[in-house]
């Protein structure tokens, strides 16, 4: 792929080249699933997830491979290559449809590869259905599409059938999207289930989907951008590198690997990002403000505004990043609030106890309150014992 690819470099094309730092960006993500799904494979051979990682990091790869090959042999250097028509047939099907539809299959098997019960078996049955109807649309006559500035036809269209054979890949497309959000739902239904390492693990996977989604939303913000060089790369890159984040994570959640260390990504995630918006909301309006202020004032802005805006953000982070913390740690996190309060009201009664008998009570109590272990015991030495 990476000689055609080069090779292809100057060849005018109907949209403008990928940067190399989307294609690295797209080499990532094909990387990523790959590797992934070959870990999961090799160590976990009954977990069809890792089947399916492989397939979907082998589908991007020959997709991408086989458009530059046709675009090679179709626009570069015409008819130098043999079957090139097909090999841009297979990037069509290879791709979209069918990744989306495999990948919903995730969504119903993670993380043990199994269905959550027998009766979500239908579901199976359902994608399955869907897949063979998506395969239509690899068959409608037609164009296959733009590449560079040539116009393709499909080469195994089948005349006279493009009604039925859209209208089933529509359908198939229905019900991939109905069994993903079927897959939503079980994992849902798997989690208020789950305990231990299940519920850690299905975590993870809520933690991808996040980052994704994040990544996604703030699409529309990104393209609002000037299209520069300098911005126009800005939020593809985003998208692939929010999209890389499933496989690591998933493959980190099925693997086990630093398992439990999701809560607390998950709360420096919401303190910092809560952080971050606070500080740059604090940072737009105090400059704004200020520089109103002052063309009030002379009638042209000063730099004095930004420089007391940033003195300002850089005086607030300590104690706003405390502040966010608490909050954070209250409202999602009540245990470990409420066991930090307990020992600092703990140590408050300390320093004013002389009772043991007392103080043993008041050990214990924490102990159970903030540890919650399943027995507790304690020795105190009685006053006077010999050293």
């Amino acid at each position: 792929m990476g000689a055609f690819r080069f090779l292809n470099s100057s060849t005018p094309t109907a949209a403008p080249r990928n940067a190399l730092v989307l294609d690295f960006g797209f080499w990532l993500l094909f990387v990523s699933f790959a590797t992934v799904g070959a870990l999961v494979a090799s160590r976990r051979p009954k977990n069809a997830i890792g089947w399916i990682f492989c397939w979907l990091g082998l589908s991007f790869s020959l997709g991408s491979a086989s458009e530059e090959y046709a675009l090679y042999a179709l626009v570069t250097e015409v008819g130098s290559l043999p079957g090139a028509e097909g090999m841009l047939w297979l990037t069509s099907w290879l791709g979209g449809p069918i990744v989306f539809a495999l990948f919903a299959l995730v969504f119903l098997l993670f993380p043990d590869g199994r269905l959550p019960s027998r009766r979500w078996r239908p579901a199976i049955w359902l994608e399955l259905v869907a897949v063979v109807c998506l395969v239509a649309f690899a068959f409608e006559p037609g164009p296959l599409g733009n590449l560079g500035l040539v116009r393709v036809s499909n080469p195994f269209g089948v005349r006279g059938a493009a009604a039925l054979l859209d209208t089933l890949g529509w359908i198939g497309l229905f019900v991939t999207l109905a069994v993903a959000v079927a897959g939503g739902i079980s994992l849902v239904v798997r989690f208020r289930r789950a305990r231990g390492v299940e519920r850690q693990q299905i975590k993870w996977f809520a933690l991808s989907g996040v980052v994704f989604c994040a990544v996604f939303a703030a699409g529309p913000f990104l393209w609002a951008l000037p299209q520069v060089p300098a911005t126009a790369w800005i939020w593809p890159v985003l998208f692939l590198a929010g999209a890389s984040t499933i496989p690591v994570t998933i493959g980190s959640a099925i693997l086990r690997h630093r398992l439990y260390d999701i809560d607390l990504i998950v709360n420096r995630a919401l303190v910092y990002g809560s952080l971050t918006a606070t500080l740059v909301l604090v940072y737009a309006g105090s400059v704004v403000g200020l520089q109103s202020a002052f063309r009030g004032l002379s009638g042209q802005e000063s730099t004095l505004a930004v420089v007391a805006s940033t003195l300002a953000i850089a005086a607030l982070f300590g104690p706003l990043r405390r502040r966010v913390q608490a909050l954070v740690d209250r409202r999602f996190y009540r245990s470990k609030y409420d066991a930090g309060k307990t020992l600092e009201e703990f140590g408050a009664r300390l320093r004013e106890e002389t009772d043991l008998d007392s103080l043993r009570d008041d050990v214990i109590g924490v102990v159970r309150e903030t540890m919650q272990p399943a027995h507790v015991s304690l020795w105190l030495r009685p006053h006077g014992a010999d050293e």
